[in-house]
Parts: C-alpha cells; sequence; structure tokens
C-alpha cells in the first residue's frame, strides 16, 4: 500500500511542476532526497521516465486541436504571412535544435549537476529572481500571438532553454517564458510556444533518459536486467496515469491563469523554495 500511495504523491508531484515555472526535477529531487528513495535503483530510474512520459503526453492532447491546425495551414500559416523558415511549426523545431545541441554537448555536465542539490536551489532562487523581474519590466509586447513570432524570437527562446538543461533547477517553462517575454511576447503567446517546444525537448529528452539507463555504462545499475513483479507495473501504471490527468489540468488552468494575471506568484514561489532548500542543506538535513 505504501508504494501505490508514494506512486501516487510522486506523480501528482510530477504533474504539478513539469510546466509549471517552478522546476519538476528539482521538487522530484527533493522530494527524493526527503523520502530516500535510492536514485540509482533500477525501478526508480524506469519510475521517473515513466511519469515523465505520462506528463509529456498531456501536451499534444490538450493542445491537438492547435496542432492540427498549424498542420493545415503549414507553410504559409493561417493569414499567408508565413515562410517555411517562420511558421509556428517550424520555429518550434529550430528553437528545440538550438537547444539540442549544446545540451548534448553538455551531458556530462548536466548529469552532474543532476545529483547537487546546491545547483538546484541556487537555480530556484535566481530563476525566481529573474521571472519577477521580467514579469514586471517587460509589460508592452509586440507579439500578441504565437502565429507572429519571429525567427530571431524562436532562436533566442531556443538558447534561453539551454540554461534549464545545465542547471536543474532553473525550470524548462521558466527560461521559454521569461525569454519570450524579454522578446516582446505576451506572456499567453511566450506560455504557448513555451508548451510547444516541450514537445520534442521533452520527448527526445525522456527518449534519451531510457536508451542511456537502458544501455549498461561503467558497471551503473541499470533497466535492461530489470525483471518487473506485478506489484511494480501497477506502481508504474498509477505513477503515468496520474502524472498525465494532473498534467492536463495544470496546462488547462495555467492557460486560463496567465491570460489574465502574471507569473509573480511562481517567482516568489521559487525564491522561498530556494531559501528553505539552502537553509535545509546548510544544516545538514538534506
Amino acid at each position: 500500500m505504501y508504494d501505490y500511495l508514494l506512486s501516487i504523491f510522486l506523480g501528482v508531484i510530477e504533474g504539478l511542476t513539469e510546466f509549471l515555472p517552478v522546476s519538476s526535477t528539482a521538487h522530484l529531487r527533493i522530494c527524493e532526497a526527503l523520502l530516500h528513495i535510492d536514485l540509482h535503483d533500477g525501478f526508480w530510474k524506469m519510475y521517473t521516465i515513466v511519469i515523465q512520459l505520462g506528463a509529456v503526453l498531456a501536451l499534444p492532447v490538450y493542445f491537438w486541436h492547435r496542432i492540427v491546425q498549424f498542420l493545415r495551414t503549414f507553410p504559409r500559416g493561417e493569414r499567408g504571412d508565413r515562410t517555411i523558415l517562420t511558421h509556428p511549426l517550424s520555429l518550434t523545431l529550430i528553437a528545440f535544435v538550438v537547444t539540442a545541441v549544446p545540451a548534448w554537448a553538455l551531458t556530462k555536465q548536466i548529469g552532474k549537476n543532476l545529483e547537487n542539490l546546491w545547483v538546484m536551489a541556487l537555480a530556484l532562487l535566481i530563476g525566481g529572481i529573474i521571472m519577477w523581474i521580467v514579469d514586471a519590466v517587460f509589460t508592452r509586447p509586440r507579439t500578441m500571438h504565437m502565429e507572429e513570432m519571429t525567427l530571431p524570437q524562436a532562436v533566442w527562446i531556443g538558447a534561453a532553454q539551454i540554461l534549464s538543461a545545465i542547471f536543474p533547477g532553473t525550470s524548462r517553462s521558466m527560461s521559454t517564458i521569461a525569454a519570450g517575454q524579454a522578446a516582446g511576447m505576451s506572456r499567453p503567446a511566450a506560455l504557448e510556444f513555451s508548451f510547444f517546444l516541450s514537445i520534442p525537448t521533452m520527448f527526445v529528452a525522456t527518449g534519451y533518459d531510457f536508451v542511456k539507463s537502458v544501455v549498461p555504462h561503467h558497471h551503473e545499475s541499470n533497466i535492461a536486467s530489470l525483471t518487473m513483479s506485478g506489484h511494480q507495473w501497477v506502481v508504474l501504471a498509477i505513477g503515468f496515469v496520474v502524472s498525465f490527468f494532473v498534467a492536463l489540468g495544470v496546462v488547462a488552468w495555467f492557460m486560463h491563469w496567465v491570460r489574465q494575471r502574471g507569473f509573480v506568484p511562481f517567482a516568489i514561489y521559487r525564491i522561498v523554495l530556494g531559501i528553505a532548500l539552502f537553509t535545509l542543506l546548510m544544516r545538514g538535513l538534506m
């Protein structure tokens, strides 16, 4: 029963934090440290991949009508003013490539930082301050809708997303949203592009984590030889389903929230969490 409750809890944490600008990686890592979960255990490696996949699948389900619309109007766009390089789908892929190449080159450093709670605490704190400043300063957007985005904006947002890969705790959505606002995009436009960019980014990142875990490397624990019991399959299924539905609800709520309010509450939360994590680490409680 404990494993089932733990799976529900972690699935909720993943679903709640994956697309909010508060860093799901930091939240899961903090929970795992507090609950003394062995991150090198093959089953829990598989579990974190599965619940992240559940969250990722919420995006194409929620945005299916927008995806169909973009596919139908490719490459000229709804208004006929787009090209093969400036269509929203093209800009999404360009931003993804801008992120993917440097992130792949820095794989070793990223792996080291994923184990470092000090890095996450600093990223949470600094990211919260940056988000607060950006949301307060950039209040007169030039780009109101995702269909009006430019190529330089997409490249800039893709470059900013690299920070979230190198420094866990930064948050993929925080870096892309703040970069979009700084580039002159409205809050809803920046958020929608952040969600679209998350689809290829997270599918590839999740797939890479799976392959890396399956292939043995320097005698580290991997999931290639993992023998799953019926109990463990149920735990995985619970985490996947919970993560999917919670993430789906969060995406819908967040899109509605941003149309009427800003990102300051999330910035404050990040700052408070970063300070709390620093305090726990300095006292040796984690």
